[in-house]
């Protein structure tokens, strides 16, 4: 029994010196972050008025439903700001207003 405890306490030593190198170096390398702020700037709202009206060009293939899923608009309001426009005769280049 006598025969391990002399290596049996160098091994306790050198371990103990291992991790206390090892404590030591993990403290230096976790150096408390800087701490960053971001401002982000902000918008100002804009008021949005019924007097800007906004033009849809129509493409070859586009109809009144096509044009109001491009433009996030329904078929009734598209009717609505264009009663002169035939929804089943539409010419391409021809200005449809959708807003």
């Amino acid at each position: 029994m006598r025969q391990y405890v002399a290596p049996a306490a160098s091994l306790l030593a050198v371990t103990a010196a291992v991790l206390a190198v090892h404590y030591t170096l993990q403290r230096q390398q976790r150096a408390p972050a800087p701490t960053v702020t971001q401002t982000v700037p902000v918008r100002p709202r804009i008021k949005r008025t019924a007097a800007v009206t906004r033009v849809y060009v129509v493409q070859r293939g586009d109809s009144f439903s096509v044009i109001a899923a491009k433009t996030h608009s329904s078929v009734a309001a598209l009717e609505r700001l264009n009663p002169n426009v035939s929804p089943t005769a539409l010419h391409v280049g021809q200005h449809v207003k959708v807003k």
